[in-house]
């Protein structure tokens, strides 16, 4: 009987591990930052090139390898880390099953150059596909290089299956970061083809912080630290007034492991209870030290996940922590909420008693008789001394009552209207068209809906569904026509983002012009904006780069139309007046006839309908008895 089960051969294995270790470039760029990093090197460099499809390549001054680790590390559950089962729950660094190398070497062309300090020479070996090509000596320098190229090369589906290289490359920065920000005492370098995009000294961990993000970030941070027995912590959180809508810079390390954790992360939340606005991310950057018996990290392929012994305990510890540090830094209201501190005694005044002010009254003042002291009389009257009033003649009242109206003959039908003042319109979204507009009278319910009537009825609009989708016309009608009108700021506005933003601001660029936007340089992780499309205020514009690149953050549509139509989207959705907002009955007009003028009328550009008709027949069933 032929048997059934056998044994698969170790390229075929290797390609199996390698599913799971390796799912796209940013995964072997984990790997080989940290190995570097137990490697104990103080200077690591990572080269890409075509968002790791071509090359990924990382450079490091570790302790290297001999002739016989290098070659035995590409062979399957090789480790230097454990030595029996025991040893999982005391590591201290980052790989541990030995299955990396060997993955990465099943499924590209790899090439490693290592040497020891104390040797003459190091080790050259190559690799393509599981399969040994060369080994020789060669002359390198302390440490290790390690080249990944073609990665996927004999596997064509799983090459297929990678995003697009703006997403891919993201990945590899977002991994990059989380090894950048665990260890700030190694000095780390990026290069994306060719160009330098991180360059990160040894520093702290708000310097580490800051270099990443951006100069902005340090005044965003406020400090946390505890220490107990089960856990210390330290790190930074976000002040409130600068949550994000997407969730890009929250990290948590666990002994300088990034993790992820929703338990963790509901725990920070509850900490800003009441701080942040609806669908606002707090940034936050956590470093918990646990002892490493009291965590098994073994629960994960990809290691990003940690199962803590008393979570409660940890819970409660981070969130108290957090809240302690957000009241000490004033982040959170004081208790006394109608305290005003501008109202307490200075210093000075503390100890000094009270002045009563001393009032003197001429008590010889009659306002019905004539003032008959003279010029000189008044020189010589004491000056602490205050007369209340003076008096007239009453003749002289009675025949010069005339000029008090003088200066007042006017028109009292031209009356300047900037004395009366609205309380809620502050400004007019449209351009007045009196003579242009088709509807002449509407109606605004609720701040939200605009009634106007018809022939067979009556329409009701929802006001913020019908500007997105008036909005969403124009600013896709710009893009495709390249004529959008801007206008030029007097003082150029500056903005500053993170790495991860200015690469996509970048691929958004030009697309951005075509609405308005007139960019001057885009440097290091600064933006200079000398012109907005007419629509758009100062004030407006980082909100609505910030809603863009989240509505961007599964990656940016490869097609130009697609791109256009996804920017047109999210600007428009940023720029809609929102329900609540008073509209006056210029304004309504004025969003009716825009919004019938459109090519599609009753959806917005979200697929939600814009209005609903009433007609005369509806109306009079809900009056039938």
């Amino acid at each position: 009987m032929s048997t059934i089960i056998q044994l698969l051969p170790d390229h075929v294995a290797n390609q199996i591990a390698a599913g799971e270790v390796v799912q796209r470039p940013a995964s072997v760029v984990k790997e080989l930052l940290e190995n570097a990093v137990d490697a104990k090197a103080t200077d690591i460099k990572l080269i890409i090139k075509d968002a790791g499809k071509a090359l990924i390549q990382v450079i490091d001054n570790g302790v290297g390898m001999s002739n016989t680790d290098a070659r035995l590390c590409f062979e399957r559950h090789a480790t230097s880390k454990i030595r029996q089962a025991e040893d999982l729950f005391s590591l201290h660094t980052k790989g541990f099953r030995g299955e990396a190398l060997a993955s990465i070497a099943a499924i590209a062309h790899v090439e490693m150059k290592t040497k020891q300090a104390e040797e003459e020479l190091g080790n050259h070996i190559v690799i393509e596909g599981s399969k040994f090509i060369s080994h020789e000596p060669i002359v390198s320098p302390k440490g290790t290089s390690f080249s990944v190229k073609n990665l996927f090369y004999n596997i064509p589906a799983r090459r297929n299956f990678l995003k697009s290289e703006t997403i891919e490359l993201r990945h590899i920065i977002d991994e990059f970061q989380r090894v950048a920000l665990a260890h700030p005492t190694i000095n780390f370098t990026m290069y994306q083809n060719g160009s330098e995009n991180f360059n990160l000294p040894n520093s702290n961990f708000r310097q580490r912080i800051v270099n990443i993000f951006s100069s902005k970030t340090n005044e965003k941070l406020v400090p946390i630290q505890e220490e107990t027995e089960i856990v210390v912590v330290k790190g930074f959180v976000g002040k409130p007034e600068f949550a994000k809508k997407n969730r890009s810079e929250q990290f948590f390390f666990v002994n300088d492991r990034y993790i992820k954790s929703g338990y963790l992360h509901h725990a920070v939340m509850n900490a800003y209870e009441g701080l942040l606005k609806d669908g606002a991310q707090p940034s936050y950057f956590i470093y918990l030290d646990v002892p490493p018996n009291t965590i098994d990290i073994n629960i994960h392929p990809t290691k990003t996940e940690i199962k803590f012994d008393d979570e409660h305990a940890l819970y409660a510890i981070l969130r108290s922590t957090i809240k302690h540090s957000l009241g000490q830094f004033n982040v959170v209201p004081t208790i006394d909420f109608d305290r005003d501190p501008n109202l307490d005694t200075p210093y000075n005044y503390l100890n000094k008693n009270a002045e009563t002010p001393v009032v003197q009254v001429d008590q010889t003042y009659n306002p019905f008789l004539a003032d008959t002291r003279g010029i000189d009389e008044q020189s010589d009257t004491k000056p602490d001394k205050l007369f209340l009033g003076t008096s007239y003649k009453k003749s002289e009242i009675q025949n010069n009552w005339e000029s008090l109206y003088v200066g007042l003959k006017q028109d009292t039908n031209q009356i300047d209207a900037a004395t009366f003042e609205n309380e809620e319109v502050t400004a007019s979204l449209f351009d007045q068209k009196e003579e242009e507009q088709v509807v002449k009278h509407t109606y605004q319910i609720q701040k939200k809906y605009i009634v106007s009537p018809i022939k067979s009825g009556m329409v009701i609009i929802d006001q913020q569904r019908a500007h997105q989708r008036i909005l969403y016309e124009q600013f896709l009608t710009s893009m495709t026509v390249r004529q959008a009108s801007s206008q030029q700021l007097l003082f150029p506005l500056q903005l500053h983002f993170s790495n991860n933003e200015i690469v996509l601001i970048k691929e958004l660029q030009e697309s951005l012009e075509n609405t308005g936007f007139i960019f001057d340089t885009i440097l290091g992780d600064k933006i200079t904006i000398l012109g907005l499309p007419v629509s758009i205020s100062e004030s407006q514009v980082a909100k609505i780069i910030e809603a863009l690149l989240h509505d961007l953050e599964e990656g940016i549509p490869n097609s130009s139309f697609s791109q256009n139509d996804t920017i047109a989207k999210s600007m428009a959705k940023s720029l809609a007046i929102k329900t609540g907002t008073y509209l006056t009955e210029t304004e309504q007009v004025n969003i009716v006839n825009n919004l019938f003028a459109c090519k599609e009328t009753t959806v917005s550009p979200f697929q939600k309908p814009t209005f609903i008709t009433i007609s005369g027949e509806d109306l009079d069933k809900k009056f039938t008895l």
